[in-house]
C-alpha cells in the first residue's frame, strides 16, 4: 500500500534530502512544503504535490498542516525544521490520522536547550563541565580559554571564546548564555538513528572538513568506535526515537564529550545516505510502523557539496501570503 508523505522545510538542504531519498521508494507518494515558494526542494515533486505553508512561529502553522492532512489524505509528516518540530511537537494529537515523524517533544526541549541537554546527559560523563553564566560561572576555577555561548540556538551564532576571568566577569547575565570548558579538538557530527524501543540502529560519524553557515559542505564517514558508543549514549540519554545529529568535539585530553544536539535532519545527510544509511527511508518506515533491522553498517565515503539548478517554467513558481495560501505566479 502507498503512504502519503509531507515533507516541510523544502528549501533546505536537510529538506532536498529528504525528498530525493523518500521518491526513491515507489511505496510512497511525496508531497514538499516551504514558506517560500523560492524553494528548490519543491520543485522536486510534481506541480500537484507542492504546497506553501505559513512560518512556523506563526499562530496558523499548524492548522495549516492539519488541514493539508485532510485535504491531501496524508499518512505521514517530515518536519525538517526545528521551529516547525516544536509548534507539531506539541500538538502532534491534532494531525491524526497522520504521524508526526519526529521525537518526543521532551526529547525535543532537552535536545534544544543546551543547559538541560548538559543536566540530562552528565550521567553519561560525556559532557564538557556546563554553567550558566553569572554566579555560577565565577564560581567555578576555569582553565582558560572557555566557551559562552546561548543556551538555545543552532550554529555558531552567538558563540564567543573567553580568554580570562576578568572576560567572564564582564559576560552579560540576560542572554541567557552557558559557559563550557573549551574543547579544542577535531569536531564529529554522528547521524543517528534510534528505533521506537529507543534502541540505536545506526550511529553514522562524519568529519565536518569544510563548513558554511553551520553547514558541512565537506567531509566524510569515519569507523571510529568510541564516536559511534559516544553518540549511542547521548541518543539514549535524551530517549531518542527517530533521528538526532549528535555533535562531538574532543577535549584537552583528546577524548570525545558533547558539544550540542539536533533533534533533526542535517543538512549533511546525503553523505550519510551514501555511506549506507538511508535515514529518511528508515524514518518514514518506523513512524509508519514497519519494522526496522537491528542494525545497518555502513562505509567510508567522502563528500563535497556543490550548487545545482532546478529549472522550472515561470509560471510554475508559487507564491503565498503566508497565510496558508497559495496560488502561481
Amino acid at each position: 500500500m502507498t503512504a502519503r508523505v509531507l515533507v516541510t522545510g523544502a528549501g533546505g538542504p536537510a529538506g532536498v534530502a529528504v525528498i530525493r531519498s523518500l521518491l526513491r521508494r515507489s511505496d510512497l507518494e511525496v508531497f514538499a512544503a516551504d514558506m517560500d515558494g523560492w524553494a528548490s526542494g519543491i520543485y522536486l515533486v510534481p506541480a500537484s504535490h507542492r504546497r506553501l505553508v505559513p512560518p512556523g512561529r506563526d499562530e496558523d502553522f499548524v492548522p495549516a498542516i492539519t488541514r493539508m492532512v485532510a485535504d491531501d489524505r496524508l499518512d505521514l509528516v517530515i518536519s525538517t525544521v526545528d521551529v516547525e518540530l516544536i509548534a507539531l511537537a506539541g500538538r502532534r494529537d491534532e494531525l491524526a490520522p497522520a504521524m508526526l515523524a519526529a521525537p518526543s517533544q521532551d526529547t525535543l526541549s532537552v535536545a534544544l536547550d543546551k543547559m538541560l541537554l548538559a543536566e540530562r546527559c552528565a550521567p553519561t560523563g560525556l559532557t564538557p563541565r556546563t554553567v550558566l553564566a553569572g554566579p555560577d560561572a565565577q564560581a567555578v576555577d576555569w582553565e582558560f580559554p572557555v566557551f559562552a555561548k546561548p543556551r538555545q540556538g543552532a550554529g555558531s551564532r552567538g558563540i564567543r571564546l573567553v580568554p580570562d576571568r576578568a572576560a567572564l566577569d564582564e559576560l552579560p547575565t540576560d542572554e541567557g548564555l552557558i559557559v563550557q570548558d573549551f574543547l579544542p579538538g577535531e569536531e564529529y557530527s554522528v547521524d543517528v538513528i534510534a528505533d521506537a524501543s529507543g534502541a540505536v540502529v545506526a550511529a553514522v560519524p562524519r568529519t565536518r572538513a569544510r563548513v558554511d553557515s553551520g553547514v558541512a559542505i565537506a567531509g566524510r564517514t569515519v569507523h571510529d568506535a568510541e564516536l559511534e558508543d559516544a553518540a549511542a549514549e547521548i541518543a539514549r540519554a535524551i530517549g531518542l526515537v527517530g533521528v538526532a545529529n549528535v555533535q562531538l568535539r574532543r577535549d584537552r585530553a583528546g577524548r570525545a564529550v558533547l558539544l550540542e544536539v539536533n533533534p533533526r535532519f542535517p543538512g549533511a545527510l546525503p553523505l550519510t545516505i551514501a555511506a549506507g544509511v538511508d535515514i529518511p527511508s528508515l524514518v518514514a518506515d518506523l513512524f509508519l510502523g514497519r519494522d526496522l533491522p537491528a542494525t545497518v553498517a555502513f562505509r567510508e565515503v567522502a563528500s563535497v557539496r556543490y550548487l545545482e539548478d532546478i529549472i522550472v517554467e515561470v509560471d510554475d513558481i508559487l507564491i503565498s501570503d503566508h497565510a496558508g495560501h497559495q496560488e502561481e505566479l
